[in-house]
Order: structure tokens, then sequence, then C-alpha cells
């Protein structure tokens, strides 16, 4: 079984954090997806940001973080600002 730290982006701290909230594996974080895979972290971990979110999907998609489409980081910062209990800019 491949190891989390074999995926794009992955480092040895992001798979400890994975692994203490029960994503061990390349095939369990592709299986839950990015925001899953966040949803679990920012419980454990509050200080979790976009920038983890924008890891993980990279991760799963296996494109670097800084190099996810536009449309996609729009949609990652509306669910993290969502899970942060912030509205979308530009709203009350």
């Amino acid at each position: 079984m491949a190891e989390l730290s074999s995926m794009r982006n992955i480092g040895r701290e992001m798979t400890r954090k994975l692994a203490s909230v029960g994503i061990g594996s390349p095939e369990k974080l592709r299986e839950l997806g990015a925001k899953q895979a966040y949803f679990r972290l920012k419980e454990v971990y509050p200080q979790v940001c976009l920038v983890h979110l924008y890891v993980l999907e990279g991760a799963v998609c296996d494109l670097p973080y800084n190099g996810l489409p536009e449309d996609k980081k729009r949609e990652l910062k509306a669910f993290s600002d969502f899970l942060s209990g912030r509205a979308p800019a530009g709203q009350p």
C-alpha cells in the first residue's frame, strides 16, 4: 500500500495529521475527497487554513497546490469560509 507522503503536496506533518483523523492512505484520502479530509482536520486542528485545503485538493488531483484552477480555488475558499462561519465576500 502506498504512503500518504508519496502523494503530491503531502509532507511528513500533513501525513501525521491525516493519520490522526483516520486517513492513513492515499486511497482513503481520494475516497473521502479534499473537503471531507479538511473538515476532519479542522475539527481536531482548528488552525488549519485554506492553504491546507488547497494542498489536499492538489494531492487528490495530483496537481501542485498552487496550480489549482481559479474556479476550484473559489469553490474551496467558499467551503473554507462556510466551515469558519464567515459569509462569502460581498454578502452580510
